[in-house]
């Protein structure tokens, strides 16, 4: 591998509990296995000489690619085209259900559609991020790489009667290097496998076909269970995809992205370990779901929360009953520390794994958990009396801390604020607590939490505010604006028509859209603690949308909705951010971006048909 593909130039393929991407040029570059936040396996993305991958390409000097899902699924295919002849690669990842397991496969179908084509194949894992060495073993059917009790086998797929159009050039002593001469008509495959339970095998193309065709048959199952009917439905149908394909289907919860340390900004230090389960994040994700109509994924998820609200009820201290993030088991220790050995992408270091992040101080995750468990209450989801009993301890502690200065919401490092935005999710809290005990006619000590919600309020209005400025500022005391803010109306804490809303609005667009791109805040005049600046954040775009739309200004939001979906990658995936260029930049593909353009869609959808703001 010569250098680094463009991160948008990759999709995204999964069983729901791994996943692995595939560049639009037939490299498999990350793979972590058992589960999303596993070692990687392949990690060529994050150091092309030390990470390890699988390729296959043409062994042609120049060819032209596309890629494309096959429709309303999950199955990949990168075709490859030459004077000579056109290829494809097939990839896909069999489902493996809900029950934990350390048993993934990654099938890997080659074709020949047209004239001849000679592919190169090139397997080379590097497994625990190229830290442990691993043996080669070579069989008639295959081959299988162990290191340290690890396994990765490569079975063959093939007729017994075949004629053998692969040809092993060099197995090195720990790679297998091979051609596949192939004519029109005529393919070959692999399975790679880990935890096999036995050896090397060569597959029939009826065991392959069975494994193809229930893959697309679940994706299309399951995508038929939206009710989503309304504009850009293509877009919103791949996104509610690839959020599916980032829900670890044992526990529910969802990964903030599948990837670690790919930068914010190319050459610089913002390079985070994405690969976990935030609870603001998450909870966002239940708008999305329901809004589709996905009521199962949705009720996993609040199962989840609910097992992280009970497991700590009646905790106290300064951290708070909940953290910001976890594994996807649940789990919390999440050390953060750096793989020196890898040089990151395009030389983007340090590469973190982990997230020091975890013990941070985020007061808005409260808001955002409350609002969650209110809103899937709606939906006929509820939370069963024990988790009840966790929320009013929950409540209790947040009574006694909402006043606290944070870390905020982007999980800056320069220190803790008095943000607004925490302020207001807090506010969220007390009020969706009041409105489930009033729903659900259960004990709560609303007197209490009124009180406190209404405290709130009044702060936000007398400190939040910033005459000068005309809006609502990131913390108190400052004149910096934070994109974050563009939830107020969608949270019911200002209506979209308030003056003081529509201020703030105008103010945003002076000072953090460019070019209909939203930023989340200008680290120049509100220091992160970290070196370097970013790119506008897609969530915050498609958040700008939605804020358009609730404030009545339907042909603005438009605009930057199609914009936005402009900037889409060529299978409509987003990763964290866009740079000056257009290019892509952050972990990808990130949850954030992908559930808030399915609530940008449906809110500005409704907006239309209404003919005004919903």
């Amino acid at each position: 591998m010569d250098e680094y593909p463009l991160i948008e130039n990759h999709g995204l393929i999964g069983d729901l509990q791994t996943a692995a991407l595939v560049t639009s040029d037939g490299v498999v570059d990350w793979f972590c296995c058992p589960r999303f936040d596993s070692p990687s396996v392949f990690g060529a993305l994050l150091d092309k000489g030390k990470g390890g991958h699988c390729t296959v390409r043409p062994a042609h000097a120049t060819y032209a690619t596309k890629q494309l899902y096959l429709p309303d699924t999950a199955v990949l295919v990168t075709r490859f085209m030459t004077e000579a002849g056109a290829g494809e690669v097939v990839d896909f990842m069999p489902l493996t259900g809900t029950t934990v397991t350390a048993r993934h496969r990654l099938v890997r179908m080659v074709r020949c559609v047209r004239g001849s084509m000679t592919f190169d194949v090139d397997i080379a894992p590097r497994f625990d991020y190229g830290r442990k060495p691993h043996e080669l073993n070579l069989t008639q059917n295959g081959a299988v790489f162990t290191a340290d009790g690890t396994t990765l086998t490569v079975h063959t797929i093939r007729e017994p009667d075949d004629e053998r159009l692969g040809h092993l050039l060099t197995a090195g002593d720990r790679d297998v290097h091979l051609t596949l001469n192939l004519r029109a008509g005529q393919q070959r495959g692999l399975i790679l496998e880990s935890a096999a339970d036995g050896p090397p095998r060569q597959i029939r193309l009826t065991e392959y076909e069975e494994l193809f065709h229930a893959t697309i048959g679940f994706w299309r199952n399951w995508l038929s269970g939206s009710r989503y009917t309304g504009r850009w439905r293509e877009a919103v149908e791949r996104s509610a995809v690839t959020l599916k394909l980032m829900t670890y289907a044992p526990s529910g919860a969802v990964v903030a992205a599948p990837t670690t340390g790919l930068p914010e900004q190319l050459g610089g230090e913002r390079n985070w370990d994405y690969r976990y389960t935030w609870i603001r994040d998450a909870s966002f994700s239940v708008y999305a779901l329901l809004g589709m109509g996905f009521t199962e994924e949705a009720q996993a998820f609040i199962g989840w929360l609910g097992d992280r609200i009970e497991e700590r009820a009646g905790e106290q201290g300064e951290t708070g009953p909940l953290n910001i993030m976890y594994a996807v088991d649940g789990s919390s220790d999440l050390k953060e520390e750096s793989l020196d050995h890898w040089e990151g992408y395009e030389r983007s270091s340090p590469v973190r794994i982990g997230n020091g992040a975890a013990t941070q101080l985020q007061m808005d995750i409260y808001g955002e958990a409350l609002d969650s468990i209110s809103f899937a209450q709606r939906h006929g989801i509820h939370l069963g009396y024990r988790g009840w009993k966790g929320l009013i301890h929950v409540l209790d502690w947040l009574a006694e801390h909402w006043d606290s200065a944070d870390e905020g919401l982007w999980e800056t490092r320069g220190g803790a604020q008095d943000f607004t935005y925490g302020r207001v999710m807090s506010w969220v809290a007390f009020d969706r607590a009041l409105r489930l005990a009033d729903v659900s006619g259960r004990p709560a000590p609303a007197q209490h939490w009124s009180g406190a919600r209404d405290r709130i309020f009044q702060q936000i209005m007398e400190k939040g505010w910033n005459e000068e400025r005309g809006a609502f500022v990131q913390h108190y005391g400052s004149r910096v604006l934070d994109s974050s803010l563009l939830r107020m109306p969608t949270v019911g804490f200002l209506t979209p028509q308030d003056p003081m809303w529509g201020s703030t609005l105008d103010a945003m667009e002076q000072e953090l859209v460019s070019d209909s791109l939203v930023y989340r805040y200008n680290p120049e005049a509100s220091p992160d603690g970290l070196r370097g600046s970013e790119g506008t954040f897609s969530l915050c775009t498609f958040m700008y949308v939605d804020a358009l739309a609730r404030a009545g200004r339907i042909d603005q939001a438009r605009l930057v909705l199609e914009k936005m979906l402009g900037y889409a990658n060529h299978l409509g995936l987003y990763s964290e951010e866009i740079d000056l260029t257009g290019r892509q930049l952050g972990n990808f593909p990130q949850a954030f971006t992908h559930l808030a353009l399915i609530d940008a869609a449906i809110t500005l959808d409704a907006a239309l048909n209404r003919g005004s703001a919903p």
